[in-house]
């Protein structure tokens, strides 16, 4: 249905109109669903304060903004599910928050933390980094339907930034190599954030944990668990980056099995 064919578009109001698919049938609905929406608007929020933080100097808030702004991308999506309020405006609007708090808020991070000392060099990995957010979140949108729910192909934009950030609060809280190793550091932190975008565009398939709280598991996972999270909570900048890169890791050590395989 066109706009101009709408006897009620005023061209005024403020209004969403899409076409969904209830009971079978195409209908075009008004509006918006509220809670996944303002949650993904939260989200949006603590990656636009990520990136006013970054500019500031303000390094640890804006990781944190980060990290907050990964639970909420979490949360938006379950409470659609849960409230049966999935819509294709929420799909678009959570990709482009997704852009933002995990595409630009990270690599803005980590240049203006790391990498400005490197000049032109510094900049084109951080853009890297954000080409690749953007590259993954189209190739995401396009393929939704296609691929197993069970996967991700390629490392997720909230993953990618949190290896980023959670390395920048690491060099942050262990400091010891501040006038002694920069060069050295720089040059680590921009072929990390190369990588983790890199990874956000491969082919590499990495467990989506979708699925996994709808089956039960072994108890030795629970237990498991709970030595993930003590690690995690005696050093947590640590403790995240080290289960990240785990993540990471796994994702390529699957790949080339299964490749060995074939």
């Amino acid at each position: 249905m066109h706009l101009a064919n709408n006897d009620n578009y005023d061209g005024l109001t403020f209004e969403v109109i899409e076409a969904e698919v209830a009971e079978g049938k195409r209908v075009v609905s008004r509006g918006v669903y509220l809670a996944p929406n303002l949650i993904t608007t939260l989200s949006l929020l603590s990656g636009f304060y990520s990136i006013l933080a970054s500019t500031d100097g303000k390094f640890y808030q804006a990781s944190l903004a980060i990290f907050l702004s990964a639970i909420l991308d979490g949360a938006d999506g379950r409470v659609a599910r849960m409230l049966n309020a999935q819509s294709p405006f929420g799909e678009q609007y959570d990709s482009l928050a997704d852009m933002l708090a995990f595409g630009i808020a990270p690599a803005i991070l980590i240049y203006s933390f790391a990498l400005e000392p490197l000049g032109r060099i510094g900049l084109g990995c951080a853009f890297v980094f954000t080409a690749c957010g953007a590259f993954r979140l189209a190739r995401f949108n396009v393929q939704v339907g296609t691929v197993d729910k069970k996967y991700f192909v390629g490392l997720a934009s909230p993953l990618a930034a949190i290896l980023v950030t959670a390395a920048v609060m690491v060099a942050m809280d262990h400091n010891e190599w501040v006038g002694q190793y920069d060069s050295l550091v720089m040059t680590l932190f921009a072929a990390w954030v190369v990588i983790c975008g890199l990874l956000m565009v491969s082919n590499v398939k990495y467990y989506s944990f979708k699925e996994f709280d709808k089956k039960k598991v072994p108890f030795v996972v629970l237990i498991v668990g709970v030595l993930v999270m003590s690690i995690v909570l005696y050093d947590i900048p640590v403790g995240i980056l080290a289960i990240g890169i785990i993540y990471a890791l796994s994702g390529i050590v699957t790949t080339l099995k299964a490749k060995s395989k074939s």
